[in-house]
């Protein structure tokens, strides 16, 4: 069967889409109305946009064919989390409270897409305030399963073809976990490479910018623009991996046990070195870590919401607040030092140039309403480390799995020189 027009502009990548839009090959109006049509399509079965104005979007599209090309982003659309603010568009962040609300100036990370050239073409669904309590967003391949979260319409919508790249954010799992969920690949930088400006904060010692996207070069283009730097070739280079399963392993899925271990040992036969990586028995303190410097920072951050509007928060969230405000000055100090202890123990343990290789989640997307448990991404979001996942095919229902790759020292380079080496080497 003949791939019709629409079906070819939705499967670009952001990379492909700017260098048609560059050369003249394309507009961006022809790129925006594919998929706005995809979107008619199937937005009702995925529900992954929480806001999205056609004429809008249409008219930026417009606007970018009329002009100089600005940057190298010139005409590609792009999907916003909607805690990250927007001037033209409503930053809701899934709660009543913030009903219809328009910040009066674009975020940080905003602003830098819009003078590359970028088109926000639309605020993709976010679970509460980034937080627990899911929005309507389902999983792509089965509606019977989350996408994920807090990330979901990011994820979802980068997947199903109705955006080339979006971004999301991270608290604790929210890019890595639904970008594996789905199929797609996620990066959640290291801590402070992307600016946070202008983001509805949970945590702010915690809370990261990330990008979904189908393409590890669509990653390397956004990373460009939001960091201020320029555009990098990825050199894939065999890695030096350190395959990382404690102390959270037994969590996870035997599928995607499996599957992580048939990447290692395909990456070690082709030129990887390979070794395994235990965690000291201290290290499972480091998740309990994570929620106690989480809710002290979530309860600080929702000051004026638990003052003004507490009975228009979930139960969860406002459950979590209530917990963050009776931590302890000491709690959270033995938090802090939990993490400089395993960041010590980390620095000791790898050898010179070694990418962790883990789970980025437990396996397959489950069933139901939650979006599954973060225990594989809250550690190295704490630790502040790059991460990067990538599919790695199939589960036995059918459902992607991915696998993680994790740098602790944030050499984005090396991170995506990994990735890529392993998608084409070590990937079933």
């Amino acid at each position: 069967m003949a791939v019709s027009l629409v079906d070819d502009l939705t499967a670009l990548t952001a990379s492909e889409a700017a260098r048609r839009i560059a050369a003249g090959r394309l507009t961006a109006s022809a790129l925006v109305d594919a998929l706005l049509a995809r979107i008619a399509l199937r937005e009702p079965q995925v529900a992954a946009w929480a806001f999205l104005d056609p004429e809008l979007a249409r008219a930026a599209a417009r606007a970018r064919d009329s002009e100089r090309p600005r940057g190298s982003l010139h005409g590609v659309p792009i999907g916003i989390k909607d805690v990250i603010a927007t001037a033209d568009q409503p930053t809701q962040c899934n709660s009543p409270i913030y009903d219809g609300h328009r910040p009066a100036a674009d975020a940080v990370c905003v602003e830098r897409l819009r003078r590359a050239g970028a088109i926000v073409l639309g605020k993709t669904v976010t679970t509460e305030f980034a937080f627990m309590r899911p929005g309507p967003t389902r999983h792509p391949l089965d509606p019977a399963r989350t996408p994920g979260g807090s990330s979901s319409g990011s994820a979802a919508a980068v997947a199903d073809r109705m955006v080339p790249v979006a971004l999301g954010t991270q608290t604790g799992g929210s890019t890595i976990r639904p970008a594996a969920f789905c199929g797609v690949v996620g990066y959640k930088p290291a801590f402070g490479l992307f600016p946070t400006g202008g983001v509805k904060y949970l945590a702010p010692s915690l809370d990261t910018i990330g990008v979904i996207a189908r393409d590890l070069d669509d990653v390397a283009l956004l990373s460009a623009v939001l960091a201020g730097g320029s555009v990098s070739e990825i050199v894939a280079a065999p890695p030096r991996l350190a395959v990382f399963t404690t102390p959270y392993g037994a969590q996870a899925e035997p599928a995607a046990a499996e599957r992580l271990a048939t990447v290692a040992q395909r990456a070690a036969a082709d030129g990887a070195s390979t070794r395994a990586l235990e965690a000291p028995a201290e290290f499972a303190a480091i998740d309990a870590a994570h929620r106690v410097i989480m809710a002290v920072e979530t309860a600080r951050s929702f000051s004026s919401e638990w003052r003004t509007a507490r009975d228009r928060l979930s139960d969860d969230l406002a459950g979590f607040i209530a917990r963050g405000l009776e931590h302890s000055g000491d709690e959270l100090a033995q938090a802090w030092a939990t993490v400089a202890a395993v960041r010590r123990w980390l620095a000791a343990a790898l050898m010179p140039g070694e990418i962790i290789l883990s789970f980025p989640a437990a396996g397959e997307a489950p069933v139901g309403r939650g979006t599954g448990s973060a225990v594989f991404n809250r550690v190295w979001t704490l630790l502040h480390a790059g991460c990067v996942t990538i599919p790695a095919g199939r589960g036995p229902n059918g459902m992607p799995l991915g696998v993680q790759l994790v740098d602790p020292a944030g050499d984005e380079a090396r991170l995506l020189g990994a990735a890529r080496w392993l998608e084409a080497r070590a990937i079933p």
